[in-house]
């Protein structure tokens, strides 16, 4: 392909609904804690709970979710999730409206549309390499997370806007109709995804033990695992709480919720232009490292957050680990889909995704108890440490003394080159 991956046409309408949609739930993550508060005077713990069933489908189907995806054509899943994700969100709105909301309704959507982002990210992941080459894949992230880190900008502060003027329940209006938006861009979509050179059709389960199999063997991706894995469940533990953190402790309206959480978009937007920078610099595997251990450090800036001046500590800390952040996961997904031969990515990644995503759940029902048992305030800066920590996993591992990262060489060995 000649041109830019900025200006194929193809993947600016992917591009273009991806970012859209981003803007949906970067719209429902304030409004929806603030309707659970707000509206249904939830606790802290029930809060927490929302964020844990939205994760729970990594566990339940992550796996043989993968080793489905691998099958089949990527653009119809997209297709499906974002359908089945508009109606399901869009039944919230609907059901306030009428008052016959409930807690459990708001559970059993949180669930359920996790399961189509279970099986949306898992065929995203499979369809970028499926359409562009591995070389135009770091810049292809790098605009993807760029353009998500700036609609976490003016998502938050659109849903506090919103919360505040027309009441929280309208912002998940607002998501629902950016999943039409993406299912309207994935259609418009022409160019065919290129084939993926299969082994014959194995029984569901040995595909998901080969899948398995092959990422318990590489030392790489088992680190970028655990390391996945463990600040996983420290990020939510804690970012499940915010909300509730800057209503009940701090102080803030529904308003200033909104605006205080769009500064993670400002040091995500700086970090997706400057990665690709950063790799040719100083090299993916060193950029990588000091990104993932610059985010943990970020974060302990978070609980000496206060009224007023001390409003700057939240701002500094949630910017400055998204910038981290987006950084370091554009060189990790990169690498990723570049080093796992095409037709094991989906087995492979959701396996990772498994463990990665697995800890969700359990960290935002950890995080509630912790708030539950002692407060938000200490149960975020518990939380935050566990996320600073979780950096010397990748310190200690095989990433360790490297400028690049490996790629494999004939499906056997791997040499250095740059991502």
């Amino acid at each position: 392909m000649s041109t830019g991956i900025a200006t194929d046409p193809d993947f600016r309408k992917l591009w273009g609904g991806l970012t859209v949609s981003q803007l949906g739930t970067s719209v429902a993550s304030v409004v929806t804690p603030l309707i659970a508060l707000q509206v249904l005077n939830a606790s802290a713990f029930t809060v927490s709970l929302l964020t844990a069933a939205a994760w729970l489908p990594w566990l339940l189907i992550g796996l043989p979710a993968g080793a489905w995806v691998d099958r089949v054509a990527k653009r119809p899943v997209l297709l499906a999730c974002d359908a089945a994700s508009m109606l399901l969100v869009a039944s919230v709105p609907v059901t306030a409206w009428l008052g016959r909301l409930t807690v459990a309704h708001l559970l059993v959507v949180a669930l359920l549309t996790g399961v189509a982002s279970v099986f949306f990210e898992v065929a995203n992941t499979g369809f970028l390499p499926a359409m562009f080459e591995s070389g135009q894949l770091v810049r292809a992230n790098a605009l993807v997370q760029g353009s998500t880190s700036a609609v976490q900008i003016g998502g938050p502060a659109l849903a506090g806007a919103l919360a505040a003027i027309l009441g929280a329940v309208t912002g998940l209006v607002v998501d629902a109709t950016s999943f039409a938006v993406s299912f309207l861009g994935l259609a418009l979509i022409r160019r065919p995804e290129r084939p993926v050179a299969r082994a014959p059709r194995k029984h569901l389960a040995h595909e998901i033990r080969d899948g398995v199999r092959w990422l318990l063997h590489d030392r790489y991706l088992r680190n970028l695992m655990l390391q996945g894995a463990t600040a996983n469940l420290a990020l939510t533990g804690y970012g499940a709480l915010t909300v509730v953190f800057l209503v009940r402790d701090v102080g803030v309206g529904a308003g200033t919720v909104g605006l205080l959480m769009s500064a993670s978009g400002l040091g995500g937007v700086a970090a997706a232009g400057a990665t690709p920078f950063l790799v040719r610099r100083y090299g993916a595997a060193r950029a990588m490292l000091a990104c993932k251990l610059a985010a943990g450090v970020s974060a302990l800036l978070i609980p000496f957050t206060g009224p007023g001046p001390g409003l700057i500590a939240f701002v500094a800390g949630t910017a400055l680990v998204a910038a981290f952040v987006v950084a370091g996961n554009v060189i990790a997904g990169s690498f990723r889909q570049a080093y796992v031969p095409a037709a094991l990515l989906g087995r492979v990644l959701t396996a990772m995704q498994f463990v990665n995503l697995g800890t969700i759940p359990v960290g935002a029902v950890l995080g509630g108890a912790l708030a539950t048992a002692y407060g938000s305030r200490v149960a975020i800066a518990a939380m935050t440490t566990t996320y600073a920590l979780s950096g010397l996993i990748l310190v200690v591992g095989p990433f360790r003394g490297r400028r690049d990262l490996p790629v494999l060489d004939g499906g056997a060995s791997s040499r250095s080159v740059i991502v």
